[in-house]
């Protein structure tokens, strides 16, 4: 599955995830507020130290498909955008 549009072409419109929508998502673990990672393809939840896959614009927010961050390591928050 082709998760990043190839160099030179942008994302399809129709797989990009609305900040309104994004607004209203939390942690399926903490119940707390993602945060939208700098390349866009994750959601970060800081406090659960999860990160979420985005595929073709629809948040997978099952813990099986999440990763563990280290949101308190300087290069990873910087790689994730995390402020």
């Amino acid at each position: 599955m082709n998760e990043t549009p190839a160099a030179g072409t942008t994302a399809n419109p129709r797989h990009v995830l609305d900040p309104k929508t994004l607004e209203m998502l939390v942690c399926p673990l903490t119940k707390t507020r993602l945060a939208l990672s700098a390349d866009g393809r994750e959601l970060i939840s800081v406090v659960a130290r999860l990160a979420f896959p985005i595929r073709d614009g629809v948040p997978m927010l099952s813990l099986d498909e999440s990763r563990p961050v280290d949101p308190d390591d300087p290069a990873e928050r910087a790689r994730l955008g995390i402020r």
